[in-house]
């Protein structure tokens, strides 16, 4: 069998691994941040809603949405990825949109609460 290097720098042997329930349970984890940022952006709906709809309340509501989203088409990028028997690495810039879209959504729900 043909062996290949490790990051570690260890030796090993050239068969892929077996990633097991990994990807099951990332998936899982994606969906449940999904489903908590749509219950977030529908908490600042209401709040907004019940506050009073003011125009720049309205603004900050259709941000919401926005990053919600978003955020969403990210989670589903990743949830397809997982379904590769070799899931590949979350991308950099994926990483950075799921957590731009993740802070606009805290800033913008604490900004409905104004």
């Amino acid at each position: 069998m043909p062996e290949g290097n490790r990051t570690d720098g260890t030796r090993t042997q050239g068969r892929d691994r077996d990633p097991g329930l990994q990807p099951e349970r990332t998936r899982l984890a994606w969906r449940r941040t999904t489903l908590a940022c749509a219950v977030a952006a529908s908490l600042a709906g209401r709040q907004t809603l019940h506050g009073g709809a003011d125009p720049a309340a309205l603004v900050i509501l259709a941000l919401v949405v926005l990053a919600w989203l978003a955020f969403l088409v990210s989670a589903h990028r990743r949830i397809r990825a997982m379904n590769a028997s070799r899931p590949p690495a979350l991308s950099p810039r994926a990483a950075a949109a799921a957590v731009t879209c993740t802070l606009a959504l805290a800033l913008l729900g604490a900004a409905t609460l104004r």
